[in-house]
């Protein structure tokens, strides 16, 4: 079973992020939109629809069990991926699609329910699992979605994404109804003593709060990357384009690769050394020079893996099974609260200093994230040298 999901979320990010690194020449070729803020705008709305959206699942989950949900609400957001393909109406695609996303994000509540069925020991190897995912996911999302917009038309992206949704339809029906598999042994504990809950809420505001600058600094540098690469080599292929886009993603596989090399002790570990590293990558992707650019985005496809990863790690070592769903989807509403701000700040940015600027104002960002990350959990700095010098 455990397999399987992993397969469903596979499915899921590579159908969402498809567009992702081409939205900008999508609104110019579908509907002849060019300003960056627009395109700046409707990252930021699709960015608002998921914060509240996921939220809204975790909470039915504990009503409805997830994969019930996810039958109804991906076979939902695939027929409107077909709409929004069939539309010409610039009003209409962005209603529709941003109505499409909000059935689209309750594939989010697989990665809760994926570790209600494990155990803690296996969170860190599964939550590095996962998100290798998310990164090969969009390694083929931004390449299939390249090859798209290059040689059919970028309105077709949305019927590969109605085919995504689909499949997951048909993944999680066939898992309710197939007896090899036990699907309700991840329902709701009860729930926790009053003692236990205040420190995972404080800890949910500390690691929210620090993700929320960590995604926004990353999220800086997306939109207009693909736009970045094709100024500074002067190619139009967006297919090589998305495979640069993609460097993080491939990264991210030798990196846990590595990590289950050795044994992680527990979330904090690497934490700073990641952000430090993430600031570095951000700077040389700034210089306008393609081997430095290739480099910057190698050392950043490490740094932001197990950052992401390693605060990950903390949420379930805090939280409990019954509550993965609702603290994943808090902590996700501040990471997406970190992307919407991203969002509005990007089009403006690139509008008036350019794609490469974002690079710089993201690493401001990385510095920020390491001194909340400091002042929030005290870390002496003499017992973070010793760590690092004995790793």
């Amino acid at each position: 079973m455990k397999k399987f999901l992993l397969i469903m979320t596979l499915v899921a990010v590579v159908s969402d992020y498809l567009l992702h690194p081409f939205y900008p020449q999508f609104f110019e070729a579908r509907f002849g939109v060019t300003d960056p803020k627009i395109v700046g705008c409707y990252f930021a709305a699709l960015c608002f629809v998921v914060m509240i959206a996921f939220p809204f699942w975790a909470y039915v989950s504990k009503k409805i069990p997830e994969l019930n949900i996810l039958v109804y609400t991906q076979c939902i957001a695939g027929i409107l991926a077909i709409y929004c393909y069939w539309t010409t109406s610039y009003v209409s695609f962005w209603v529709v699609s941003l109505v499409m996303i909000v059935f689209k994000g309750s594939y989010l509540l697989v990665y809760p329910y994926l570790l209600k069925i494990i155990t803690k020991e296996e969170h860190p190897t599964t939550i590095g699992i996962l998100s290798v995912i998310v990164h090969l996911g969009g390694i083929l999302g931004a390449v299939i979605g390249g090859l798209t917009v290059d040689f059919v038309a970028a309105s077709y992206i949305f019927l590969i994404m109605a085919l995504g949704d689909f499949i997951q339809m048909g993944m999680s029906a066939y898992l309710l109804k197939s007896k090899k598999y036990k699907t309700t042994v991840a329902l709701p504990e009860p729930v926790s003593t009053p003692k236990e809950k205040r420190p995972i809420k404080t800890f949910i505001l500390h690691i929210g709060l620090i993700t929320m600058v960590l995604y926004f600094s990353d999220f800086l540098i997306r939109p207009f990357f693909v736009t970045y690469w094709q100024e500074i080599t002067l190619s139009n292929s967006k297919l090589i384009a998305g495979c640069i886009y993609a460097i993080p993603g491939v990264v991210a596989l030798f990196a846990l690769w590595m990590n289950t090399k050795r044994t992680s002790k527990s979330g904090y570990t690497g934490i700073i050394t990641a952000i430090a590293l993430g600031a570095v990558g951000l700077v040389l992707q700034g210089i306008p020079e393609e081997s430095i650019v290739v480099i910057g985005r190698i050392l950043y496809g490490w740094a932001i893996f197990q950052a992401v990863v390693r605060f990950d790690v903390l949420l379930f070592e805090m939280s409990t099974p019954d509550a993965y769903a609702t603290d994943y989807s808090k902590v996700h509403f501040f990471q997406n609260l970190g992307v919407l701000l991203s969002s509005f700040s990007v089009g403006i940015v690139v509008e008036n200093f350019g794609s490469q600027i974002s690079f710089f104002i993201a690493c401001s960002g990385f510095v920020i994230t390491l001194g909340l990350y400091y002042f929030f959990y005290r870390i002496p700095l003499k017992s973070v040298v010793e760590k690092l010098i004995k790793t």
